[in-house]
């Protein structure tokens, strides 16, 4: 009987989280768009900007355009590829 409801416990105990974690909003912070071209230059930039505009009033929080220019997109590539994974 004692097991019955020690397993019962954790059982509610989880629910209770797994709720709890489910209902945080998602993202919880502005979103870094990477860009791997020179700021202004051309249509890449621009499309970056308009996609981050309809992006951040779609999620409700900013989206800050990184530009990361160089090395024929190499720079901006390994900057994404070392980012922090939320």
């Amino acid at each position: 009987m004692r097991s019955s409801v020690a397993r019962g416990a954790v059982l509610l105990a989880a629910i209770l989280v797994s709720q709890a974690v489910l209902a945080q909003a998602w993202p919880n912070r502005p979103v870094r768009f990477l860009v791997p071209f020179a700021a202004g230059a051309g249509i890449n930039d621009i499309m970056a900007r308009l996609v981050g505009q309809h992006l951040g009033a779609g999620l409700g929080q900013p989206v800050v355009i990184e530009n990361r220019a160089g090395a024929g997109g190499i720079a901006g590539t390994d900057a994404a590829a070392k980012a922090a994974r939320s």
